[in-house]
Formats: C-alpha cells, sequence, structure tokens
C-alpha cells in the first residue's frame, strides 16, 4: 500500500488505512501528516474527512485517539456533519469519563496526593504504574474530549440524540469532585435545554410570560435575552439590551458590554446564578418558573455566549392571562435580601 498521498485528504485515507489494517508504523505517520495537513485543507476534504476520522475512531490507538478527536470536531466546526461525526467522538468521550474516574480512585487508592496535570507528552511510567494505562490515558485526554464533544454537542440535533446525558454528567462530576479539576464547558453542553419552556413572573408588574429556551449555554445569556425579549418586546419597564448586545447572544460573534435588567430568582425566594445554567431554575409543575425581581444593584458583564459555537435564543410564546398569572405567583415566595 503507498502511504503519502498529497493533503488532508489524503493524510486521512492514509490514516484511515494504517488504522484498519492496525500497522502501528503506518498509523504513526499519518497520524503526523493529519496534524500537518489540517490547517491548509479544502472545504471537501474537510467535509469528507471528518465522519471517516470519526468512524474509525474506536480502532484508532489510544494515544493518539483524543487529538483526532479533536481534528474531527474541528472539521465539524468547518462545517462537516456533526450528526455523522458525533457518535464516535461521544462514545470515546463515554469511555474517557469512565477510564478518569477509575484514574481518580486508583490514584486515591495508591497513596494518594495531588493528580499529576497532562503536561501534552503521554503519563510517564510512574503514573501509569500507579493507575494502569488505559486509566492514565482516560485522565490525561480528557481536556481533548471535551473540546471534541462540544464542538458535536452545538448541534441541536445531536443534543436531542444523546439518551444519556445524565449519566454523562454524573461521571463527569464524579471526575471534578474527586480531582478538584472543572470541566465547565462540557458541563454546561451537557446541561443545554432545547424547546424547553418556561414561565417567567414579573414581580413588579405582576405578570407572567411563557416563553421556550434554545441553545443556552450560561444565565448571563438567559439573562440577557429575557431582557431583549420582555424589556426590548416592550412586556415590562427596565433596561433594554442593545440590539448588538442581544445578537452577540444569539449567533453573532464577539462580546459587547451589557448592563443587567434583573435579579432572576428562584420560586422559594432565592438567588438563580448568573454564572450557572438555565438548567438551575427549579421546574414546578413540570414547568421551570422563574421569578425576575427588580435588579438590587447595577452588574455589568460581557455579553456574549458561553458556548460560542452554539446558537442560542429564548422566544416568547404568549402572555399569560391573569388568572394564569395568579396560580403561578401564588407558587412564589417573596426574595430574600440580595448581596451583589
Amino acid at each position: 500500500m503507498i502511504f503519502g498521498r498529497a493533503g488532508f485528504g489524503g493524510a486521512v485515507a492514509d490514516f484511515e488505512a494504517a488504522v484498519v489494517a492496525r500497522d502501528a508504523k503506518r498509523t504513526g505517520r499519518a497520524f503526523l501528516r493529519l496534524q500537518e495537513t489540517f490547517g491548509p485543507a479544502k472545504e471537501a476534504e474537510l467535509l469528507a474527512g471528518g465522519p471517516r476520522l470519526a468512524a474509525v475512531l474506536e480502532q484508532t490507538p489510544p494515544g493518539p485517539r483524543a487529538v483526532v478527536a479533536v481534528l474531527v470536531g474541528a472539521c465539524v466546526e468547518r462545517g462537516a456533519d456533526a450528526e455523522r461525526c458525533a457518535p464516535g467522538v461521544l462514545a470515546g468521550l463515554r469511555t474517557a469519563l469512565e477510564q478518569a474516574v477509575a484514574f481518580v480512585g486508583g490514584w486515591a487508592a495508591t497513596g494518594g496526593g495531588a493528580l499529576p496535570r497532562p503536561d501534552g507528552e503521554e503519563p510517564g511510567a510512574e503514573i501509569v504504574e500507579r493507575a494502569g494505562r488505559e486509566a492514565a490515558l482516560g485522565w490525561w485526554t480528557l481536556r481533548e474530549w471535551e473540546t471534541a464533544a462540544v464542538a458535536m454537542l452545538n448541534h441541536p440535533a445531536v443534543r436531542a440524540a444523546v439518551g444519556d446525558r445524565d449519566e454523562l454528567l454524573r461521571r463527569l462530576r464524579a471526575v471534578e469532585e474527586a480531582s478538584g479539576t472543572e470541566f465547565t464547558y462540557l458541563a454546561h453542553a451537557l446541561l443545554v435545554l432545547d424547546d424547553a419552556p418556561l414561565v417567567a413572573f414579573h414581580r413588579a408588574s405582576g405578570t407572567g410570560y411563557l416563553l421556550r429556551l434554545f441553545g443556552i449555554g450560561d444565565n448571563f445569556q438567559l439573562h440577557t435575552l429575557l431582557a431583549d425579549t420582555l424589556v426590548g418586546g416592550g412586556h415590562v419597564e427596565g433596561h433594554a439590551p442593545s440590539p448588538q448586545e442581544a445578537a452577540v447572544c444569539r449567533e453573532t460573534p464577539g462580546q459587547v458590554e451589557t448592563v443587567g435588567s434583573f435579579d432572576l430568582t428562584a420560586p422559594d425566594g432565592g438567588r438563580i446564578r448568573d454564572e450557572g445554567a438555565p438548567a438551575d431554575v427549579p421546574v414546578v409543575d413540570g414547568v421551570r418558573l422563574l421569578v425576575l425581581d427588580e435588579p438590587s444593584c447595577r452588574r455589568t458583564w460581557p455579553a456574549s455566549r458561553f458556548l460560542p459555537g452554539m446558537r442560542g435564543d429564548v422566544l416568547l410564546e404568549r402572555t399569560l392571562d391573569p388568572e394564569e398569572t395568579e396560580r403561578w405567583s401564588a407558587r412564589v415566595s417573596p426574595a430574600r435580601v440580595a448581596t451583589c
């Protein structure tokens, strides 16, 4: 078999053939060429290459597997079909999480101490001896799997097809708790709500609104889009974000300084953290219920998307009639004293 065909497309074909043939030397050479040729790759090569690499991820040797997954994610970011690429990448993520859980447990069981920090090289012999090679690689490559998985989860069709998000989150939380390391982008991507109903009760005006959430990565983004929809739409009084502030929270790249329009409050009167996710909003009678209180102080932040590859939106379905609003408001406690 002749290796060394030109361009990224050729490198993909060479890598694919080498992996299927289980030829370690050829796989190593083709792996290097994948990285060398990715940057100048043509669109057609990326569109075809992403799914082909994803299809052989499971057969790829553990050492380069996570980097190849990152390349698949980069292909998706440049137009490759996320639905075709996602199964291989998410299967790899599941394995890496399972291995990382085993690693932090094995590390604690063999003397503990500070967990080693991945340094771009493969884990050394002492680390492998304490926890095993597969477990060590799971921990060592989890950042790469996070990057690749988020590129898949940016797409609503992929998110809809992931039936074990709760289990993935459970494993991720176990790793974070045991290691003291946060994988915030992956956590937020797994928490994203799509076509999710939200009742917003505006306390000052005594009005209520049924909205739907799509692809929102954090509550800063939710806050700005709620203000754009409700204040900008003329439904309640307050600070309305500029069109630019709202646009960067939907799909326009960049950041624009904005000012808080509300305090986001839970039905029990507690504060909903802007740094959190819409999934933090409590469910009441099958629907998330959020109270919009007057801002307790002036807060500013850069309006943007925490997950910049994901399009987000808040859509107003309808204004609740007075009887509906009264029923929801009866479930709401007074706000606790807020501090900024």
